[in-house]
């Protein structure tokens, strides 16, 4: 089952302490939410108020450094007034204080309805669309590829687990969101790569809208344009008036090297939609199989007699950057196979990566090899192979 992502109800974030503030990254954020400076002493203080219909309710009082000695105390009272504010600005400029990150910010236009009902739909479509973007811009920054299937998934997928997601704002009919991608780590990395992934969407749709070639949309893949990323943004425009993407930079961090210090957000509509499908057929049928040694612990045997060829499927260790694939061995290489995860012993492969089916498949197996492994892992496999003895019926001819 898929893990859901966005998470539904955000955790409680905690509220930084005022030394680790730094007052103009704070006046950055709210000015970036919608806070509107109203008033205080230039270059000492600034008195801000909620965007909306709350603007007439709480206003922060927020130094503009830390050169006077009440900067602290302030400091202090306007967090945890942000803390206490039911403005859902509030809770994204705590966000970006509390984890330096850059926002991404999708928006759908999708038409009104009576008393709201599509909402709920709404923002269900752009929650599956927005994780769906992210992920094509964190597998493109592990390598370029017109169509990825299953490679580099595990890793993009567990990157994802450290973005955060604003709230998410009833008053837009579900036709906003907002995620915060952490700059450490890969986060920016993957920032970086989709934004120039989506200019170089958007250069190719307007060139295939205007010549009808495809050329422009297969020079994009080395600026990390992929089937995934199509099939993203097609969610994210199908149904609406059109959909846009933009991004700003953490305050804490700038902007990175080449890069706006605003970058122009991204805009998409329906009448792009016919290039990106052809697009994204042309990225899976173009992209070539693989050539690669992989090494990995057997997890599934079967063969249909007790003798002659048969199929095993693999939990990849090293080799390629996918969980499991499929493999066809001849009698001698099956047998070997079977006889090493017999003893708790993985084993290594020679063959291609087939794109079609996603880079789950290894065509052309053979030169089958154990492989020694520590005590450890070994009696890890051993005991996998005890609470799987079931399958092993299939690997003696027994099975369906």
């Amino acid at each position: 089952m898929d893990r859901p992502w966005p998470q539904d109800d955000p955790a409680p974030l905690s509220v930084p302490r005022p030394d680790e503030v730094d007052p103009a990254v704070l006046g950055a954020l709210l000015a970036r939410h919608g806070w509107r400076r109203r008033g205080g002493t230039p270059g000492a203080y600034a008195r801000w108020t909620p965007p909306g219909r709350l603007a007439g309710g709480t206003s922060l009082l927020v130094p503009e450094s830390r050169d006077f000695p009440d900067s602290g105390d302030l400091l202090g009272e306007a967090l945890m007034a942000l803390s206490r504010s039911a403005a859902p600005s509030a809770r994204e400029v705590l966000t970006g204080l509390a984890v330096p990150s850059d926002e991404i910010r999708w928006r759908r236009e999708v038409p009104e309805s009576p008393g709201g009902t599509s909402a709920w739909t709404a923002q269900e479509r752009l929650r599956a669309a927005a994780r769906d973007t992210l992920l094509a811009g964190a597998l493109a920054a592990r390598g370029r590829a017109g169509y990825y299937g299953a490679r580099h998934r595990r890793a993009a997928e567990a990157s994802l687990e450290r973005v955060l997601t604003g709230p998410p704002g009833a008053e837009s009919g579900g036709r906003e969101l907002t995620v915060f991608v952490p700059v450490e780590e890969d986060g920016r990395a993957t920032a970086v790569t989709l934004l120039r992934a989506l200019y170089a969407l958007r250069d190719a749709a307007d060139y295939h809208r205007t010549t009808g070639g495809m050329e422009a949309y297969d020079a994009a893949v080395a600026a990390g344009a992929s089937r995934e990323l199509t099939e993203a943004v097609i969610g994210l425009v199908q149904g609406t008036e059109g959909a846009r993407v933009a991004l700003e930079w953490s305050p804490a961090a700038g902007p990175p090297p080449g890069f706006a210090a605003r970058p122009d957000p991204v805009e998409f509509s329906p009448g792009d939609l016919p290039g990106l499908r052809e697009a994204g057929v042309r990225y899976v049928r173009d992209e070539p199989s693989v050539p690669v040694c992989l090494t990995g612990a057997v997890v599934r045997l079967r063969r249909t007699g007790p003798g002659g060829p048969g199929t095993l499927r693999l939990r990849v260790l090293s080799g390629a950057e996918v969980a499991q694939v499929r493999i066809t061995l001849d009698e001698e290489d099956y047998r070997i196979a079977g006889h090493a995860h017999l003893v708790g012993l993985p084993i290594r492969v020679r063959g291609r990566l087939e794109s079609r089916g996603g880079f789950r498949r290894l065509s052309g197996a053979g030169g089958v090899t154990p492989v020694q492994v520590d005590e450890a892992e070994r009696d890890r496999l051993v005991k996998s192979l005890q609470e799987n003895l079931d399958f092993f019926e299939e690997a003696c001819g027994g099975g369906p």
